[in-house]
C-alpha cells in the first residue's frame, strides 16, 4: 500500500476533480456536498484518485452513494481506507449503519461490500436504466 495515500474530505478547490468522477453532473449539488462533508477524497501526489459520496435517507440514515476509484488505483486497498475514513467519522458522530448498493448485475461490487463487512439486506427491482435491479446492503457500526 502506498503511504502517500492520503483520504480527507472534498475542499471546494476540489470540485472540479469531482465533478469528473460524480455522474449526476450537478456541479451545484456537488459543491453543496463539499460543504456538508458528504464527499470524501483519496489523494495520492495531490491528484484526487478516489472519490465517495454520502447521502442520508430521512435525514438520518447514512448511505453511501457512489463509491469509485480511478482503474489504475483499484484492488490497492484505497476504498478500503475510504470506507474507514467514513465509518469513523459516523461513529464520531453517533450513527449505527451504513448503508450502500449496487446494482444487481454487478457482482465485482456486491464483492467488494461483503468483503468489506456488509450484509445484503433488500432489493429494489427494475429502478434502474434497462429496469436493472438494486441490492442494498447495511454495515454494523457498532461493532
Amino acid at each position: 500500500m502506498d503511504s502517500s495515500i492520503i483520504v480527507r474530505f472534498a475542499e471546494k478547490t476540489d470540485l472540479s476533480f469531482c465533478m469528473d468522477f460524480d455522474h449526476s453532473h450537478r456541479e451545484d449539488i456537488i459543491e453543496n456536498k463539499i460543504d456538508m462533508h458528504e464527499i470524501i477524497v483519496a489523494e495520492r501526489c495531490r491528484e484526487i484518485i478516489g472519490y465517495l459520496k454520502i447521502e442520508y435517507i430521512w435525514s438520518q440514515l447514512p448511505y453511501m452513494s457512489l463509491i469509485i476509484l480511478k482503474p489504475e488505483f483499484r484492488g490497492k486497498h484505497i476504498g478500503y481506507l475510504m470506507l474507514q475514513y467514513l465509518i469513523e467519522f459516523l461513529q464520531t458522530n453517533d450513527y449505527d449503519i451504513l448503508l450502500s448498493s449496487s446494482q444487481v448485475n454487478e457482482p465485482e461490487p456486491q464483492m467488494w461490500h461483503r468483503k468489506m463487512g456488509f450484509v445484503e439486506c433488500g432489493i429494489l427491482n427494475g429502478i434502474n436504466k434497462d429496469r436493472v435491479g438494486e441490492v442494498f446492503f447495511r454495515l454494523d457500526l457498532t461493532k
